[in-house]
């Protein structure tokens, strides 16, 4: 049974004249990384605010790992959020600045400040003032800050903003590895789709402040036509051999073509299983879904149907 960490309900921000949310609706269940999407001014940032308790709700309920906003107890004490920009002291260091944050939530170990700061990869810049690291380590210093309290919830609105593409794949490893050793649950924002679709779980997808499509990475991979693609001679006995053999999740596309929707599937194996088994392969390889094409695909969607209500 899944275990809902965040529960959106029908929640609304307007700013003035702007409608900034409009009636969104979403879970967060234990253990996702959801990665949330949309242009400027869709909303995330909004979104995040109203879950942190940094703006006040005006319609709807959010309700944080069990509590609702509004009457949080305990809740915001065991999520860590990195909203817009790393807040950090500049004129003091790397060390001194996760030194007062433990000293703010009552942390005593000293040694929590040390494997925070190892797991951020900031060891040998642990006594350098934050005004002097560049950006991609003080986002580090931002994320070794929201991490250093051991939350349940973890909330990153737009983290690798200005990263280097080494800084890039170096984020993505620490946020898988926050997911897969500390059961950390995470929301994410970003607009560099390409690295939410390498760590994401599952997906909702905000346009002009309402939330139009929710999917799992499986759901989106399914819809991209994601998978193992594979050319033969005769798709009829590939298809006859691959069943037989237990691969069951696959598609026939014409007489020459067929596609397995497992991405993880060993492509060697299958290709010496058809071949062993009297089919003649072309071609076999990994075709991997695109997030980008799919967020402009659902746009264009969105906007006709807007443009014609």
């Amino acid at each position: 049974m899944t275990q809902s960490v965040l529960t959106i309900e029908h929640v609304s921000k307007q700013f003035g004249r702007f409608q900034a949310l409009d009636q969104v609706s979403f879970t967060v269940e234990k253990g996702d990384i959801y990665g949330l999407i949309g242009e400027n001014g869709a909303g995330k940032t909004t979104l995040m605010r109203l879950i942190t308790g940094l703006s006040p709700m005006q319609h709807g309920t959010v309700t944080l790992l069990g509590e609702q906003a509004g009457h949080y107890q305990h809740a915001l004490s065991r999520i860590g959020a990195v909203i817009e920009s790393p807040a950090a002291f500049e004129k003091l260091t790397v060390y001194q600045n996760l030194r007062l944050c433990a000293i703010q939530h009552g942390i005593q170990d000293k040694q929590a400040i040390t494997e925070a700061i190892d797991f951020v990869g900031l060891k040998a810049k642990q006594t350098t003032k934050v005004k002097h690291l560049s950006l991609g380590q003080k986002q580090r210093l931002g994320l070794a800050l929201a991490i250093l309290p051991r939350p349940d919830f973890l909330i990153l609105d737009e983290p690798i903003n200005g990263l280097d593409p080494s800084g890039i794949m170096e984020f993505r490893q620490l946020l898988k590895r926050l997911n897969e050793e500390q059961q950390t649950t995470i929301l994410i924002s970003s607009h560099i789709l390409s690295e939410l679709y390498q760590v994401s779980t599952r997906f909702g997808i905000i346009h002009h402040g309402r939330m139009i499509k929710q999917l799992t990475k499986a759901e989106l991979d399914k819809a991209n036509q994601s998978g193992l693609a594979a050319t033969v001679d005769d798709t009829a006995l590939a298809a006859q051999v691959l069943d037989q053999h237990g691969y069951q999740d696959f598609d026939i596309i014409d007489d020459h073509h067929l596609l397995l929707r497992q991405p993880e599937v060993n492509a060697a194996a299958v290709n010496q299983l058809l071949v062993t088994s009297g089919v003649g392969v072309q071609d076999i390889s990994h075709q991997a879904g695109s997030l980008e094409q799919f967020y402009m695909q659902l746009l264009g969607q969105t906007e006709k149907q807007e443009g014609q209500a």
